[in-house]
């Protein structure tokens, strides 16, 4: 007579007591980790909802855009304002995560290569031969999972060439911070627009 396949797997189990310990202790971890993540994803949903931390960062990114050229002589005023909000967002986070790190050390890596620009003062002239990216070479043969979490590392800050634990770790703190920041801005611009309305009313009801 044969043997059904559960009696058959049951079977196997029982006389490799190591194999099922193992898997035991595989889905024990599986567990905790996503258990760990889903905490860190609702404190960090917590921690960058909350209207204190909303509001600590609006002033603040008030203050970063006052200083902000937006001027004519500018040639691009939106990426000034995205860097300037950016940089308020990570110090805001004060440099706990990765991603804030990151581009807190850029900003410092942007203003070293300018003033070490301003120092050349003879042209260089060199002539650039078309290169052609590695990752763009090795992406076409990667698995789509692999793909997908590459593109994902080069989506948040610091996180280009780390394991997927660490991509997945700042990309929960990462992902509610922009979702803040859009509020922020947001409400911001309401305001503004609302006060120039205001002005605007005001000084032709005085003509």
């Amino acid at each position: 007579m044969a043997s059904s396949p559960s009696s058959s797997t049951s079977s196997s189990l029982i006389s490799n007591p190591v194999l099922s310990t193992d898997r035991s202790r595989d889905s024990k971890r599986r567990r905790k980790k996503k258990a760990q993540l889903k905490q860190q994803d609702d404190q960090s949903h917590r921690k960058w909802k909350s209207q204190a931390k909303q509001q600590i960062y609006c002033s603040k990114l008030r203050q970063a855009l006052a200083r902000v050229n937006l001027g004519s002589s500018t040639p691009r005023p939106g990426k000034a304002v995205r860097e300037a909000a950016d940089r308020v967002l990570a110090v805001t986070a004060k440099g706990r995560t990765r991603w804030s790190r990151a581009i807190l050390t850029n900003r410092l890596k942007l203003k070293f290569t300018k003033h070490k620009r301003q120092r050349v003062t003879a042209p260089q002239t060199r002539t650039k031969k078309p290169r052609v990216s590695v990752y763009r070479l090795k992406g076409k043969s990667l698995p789509g999972v692999q793909r997908k979490v590459r593109f994902l590392g080069r989506l948040v800050p610091g996180c280009r060439k780390e394991p997927l634990p660490i991509i997945l770790e700042e990309a929960i703190d990462y992902i509610p911070a922009l979702e803040m920041q859009v509020r922020a801005m947001s409400a911001l611009f309401n305001l503004l627009s609302a006060s120039a309305s205001s002005s605007g009313a005001t000084s032709a009801s005085t003509s």
